[in-house]
């Protein structure tokens, strides 16, 4: 009987009993979401401070690159000048030789092939098509031109 008494006296005893309970445990759980979410803080502030570091580094490799580039493409426009006029003076030379004779033409028989060239282009848009056999060209060389 004397713990009935006691409870009719402190009832209001047991639902604060409830309620500090519930606030330990809400409270633990506020620290480990609090943890949680201070830990994603970290990672994602770490994840953005790596990828701006390899945006600059890849920022920095494309300027290095296109100077390489612009220098190198200088250089070589620099080396392919003494190159052209060593190559027009190889073909010059060649030409005089009696084998390049053959196989260089002057100039009259070069314009002769682009004005047959030009007669045969004519000649197949006047007729829709083959307007007869083509000329052969008995000066040619066997590979072409």
């Amino acid at each position: 009987m004397t713990a009935l008494a006691l409870l009719r006296r402190f009832w209001w005893a047991l639902p604060m009993l409830a309620l500090a309970a519930a606030l330990l445990a809400t409270r633990a759980t506020l620290a480990d979401r609090t943890a949680t979410l201070r830990a994603e803080r970290s990672a994602w502030t770490s994840a953005l401070d790596a990828a701006e570091k390899v945006r600059l580094e890849t920022e920095r490799r494309f300027a290095t690159n296109v100077a390489q580039a612009a220098t190198n493409y200088a250089d070589g426009l620099a080396a392919r000048q003494p190159i052209i006029v060593r190559s027009t003076n190889t073909v010059r030379e060649y030409a005089q030789t009696d084998a390049g004779r053959v196989l260089c033409r002057d100039a009259d028989r070069v314009r002769a092939i682009d004005a047959l060239d030009a007669e045969l282009a004519e000649a197949a848009r006047s007729a829709g098509g083959g307007a007869g056999p083509v000329r052969a060209d008995a000066a040619a060389a066997a590979g072409g031109r």
